[in-house]
């Protein structure tokens, strides 16, 4: 009874130490974090062969350099690591995700949508990003920092035409608009149509090296396409935008592999056929 006790004890203790790191992981992807934890692995991998094959000065050389970036690492990466201490201090975690309620969903919706409305009506080009599991910071940190409260007044101002910031794309989260004046990886897929401007190719750019969904207002035509997973759809209804945000809103992971595309689509289109009413976004 005691062996089994302690057994369950140390299970749980694997599990919340691995759900820790995950979400550590988590919030790291997409910020200049990733390259050093790359390089770190590399050479803790080199150190294990060093040591293996009794490779004294290259083990001495690759342990003192590992002890040297443990103590540069807090503070080459300050700021990232400021940011999470921040989050948790007010409670939108990246270890623990808090939810929404529902109010407060719709009035960030409505907020949004009606920004898209205007901009649409009057053709002026946008392009927003909102961030899921993979982290963004990357182009937030080289744009102009807002962490402003998501309204719909603040969306159109940075999108018209004599903002400093029109050409660039905001990026938000759940909660805040991030930063303005974003500049994304442009896709270079020859698929892609010539056709496609410089904001649907940053768009399906910044798709394809993560999770975020990404709206696009067309100056050109005033209508609004989606792209995910490095796919566009283009003219998408109002009434599929709303349901869109309202998903994103609700707390729920979306667009997450195939299924989970498959089932988010249905859920938010209401279709039958979601490649034709999609504009092609299921292949």
């Amino acid at each position: 009874m005691l062996i089994n006790l302690v057994n369950l004890r140390s299970l749980i203790d694997i599990a919340i130490v691995s759900f820790i790191i995950y979400r550590i992981l988590v919030l790291l992807v997409g910020t200049r974090a990733v390259q050093l934890i790359k390089g770190v692995f590399f050479l803790v991998l080199m150190l294990g062969v060093a040591i293996l094959l009794h490779f004294r000065l290259l083990t001495w050389f690759l342990q003192t350099t590992l002890i040297a970036l443990g103590l540069a690492i807090p503070i080459v990466f300050q700021p990232e690591l400021r940011k999470m201490l921040e989050e948790l201090g007010k409670g939108q975690s990246y270890l623990f995700k808090r939810t929404m309620s529902s109010d407060e969903a719709d009035v960030r919706v409505n907020q949004i949508v009606g920004a898209l409305n205007y901009l649409k009506a009057h053709k002026i080009g946008a392009l927003l990003v909102f961030q899921q599991d993979v982290g963004l910071g990357d182009y937030t940190q080289t744009a102009i920092q807002l962490n402003a409260r998501i309204t719909q007044e603040l969306i159109i101002s940075i999108f018209w035409k004599d903002n400093p910031l029109h050409d660039g794309a905001v990026i938000l989260d759940k909660y805040n608009l991030i930063a303005g004046g974003c500049y994304l990886p442009l896709a270079d897929a020859p698929e892609i149509s010539r056709w496609y401007g410089t904001r649907h190719r940053a768009a399906l750019g910044i798709s394809e090296v993560s999770d975020a969904l990404v709206l696009i207002v067309s100056e050109e035509r005033g209508d609004i396409s989606l792209a995910v997973k490095g796919r566009l759809s283009k003219n998408i209804k109002d009434f599929q935008v709303e349901r869109l945000l309202k998903h994103y809103f609700a707390g729920e992971q979306v667009l997450t592999g195939w299924k989970g595309l498959m089932k988010t689509l249905s859920n938010i289109f209401w279709v039958k056929n979601a490649e034709q009413d999609t504009g092609g976004l299921v292949k």
